[in-house]
């Protein structure tokens, strides 16, 4: 039976999400599988991707042959070069101490390089909101100033229009005096 590692899709319109199965390559889809080894979810940045690491190294030494995009996620969690590290034990190029020493480096590189990645796409996040935040306080105080421009218009147009009623108002009561 040729199995392959692949992806079945779940989720609803736009908003998928895939679990990692092992399947006969004859079955549907989203049909019957073999065994379920993990989880792909592209809908997050950066996609989160959960995968048991023993049952898929398991599935790729026994000839499941994984998907393009499998086999991607499998390079990027580290399955692949355990793989080939192991095949390097088997030939004798190396001890079993010195492929894990090995595969632990390359691991704690790529936490490294996931860490500087999402801090930098945090301080973007940070910046992108502070500037924002600053436009906002520029608008809002360009709308304070317009706001009291027209309120001082408005004093006074009222102090002109009560300064042309006061007169016209004495003119009347000092004819009114002088008779």
């Amino acid at each position: 039976m040729a199995t392959k590692i692949r992806l079945q899709r779940h989720g609803r319109k736009n908003y998928a999400f895939y679990p990692i199965v092992i399947a006969d390559s004859r079955a549907p889809r989203d049909g019957k599988f073999i065994e379920r080894i993990g989880s792909y979810n592209p809908n997050t940045n950066p996609a989160t991707v959960t995968l048991n690491f023993e049952r898929a190294l398991y599935w790729v030494n026994v000839g499941a042959e994984p998907t393009d995009t499998v086999r991607t996620i499998l390079s990027n969690e580290g399955v692949l070069l355990m793989k080939h590290l192991q095949g390097g034990v088997k030939k004798g190029a190396f001890d079993e101490a010195e492929a894990q020493r090995r595969f632990d480096a390359w691991k704690a590189q790529k936490e490294q390089s996931v860490e500087k990645l999402r801090a930098s796409m945090a301080d973007k996040k940070e910046l992108d909101a502070k500037a924002r935040f600053e436009a906002e306080v520029a608008k809002n105080k360009a709308k304070a100033e317009e706001v009291a421009k027209k309120k001082a218009e408005a004093v006074a147009a009222a102090a002109e229009a009560e300064a042309a009623a006061a007169p016209a108002e004495e003119a009347p009561a000092e004819e009114a005096a002088g008779e």
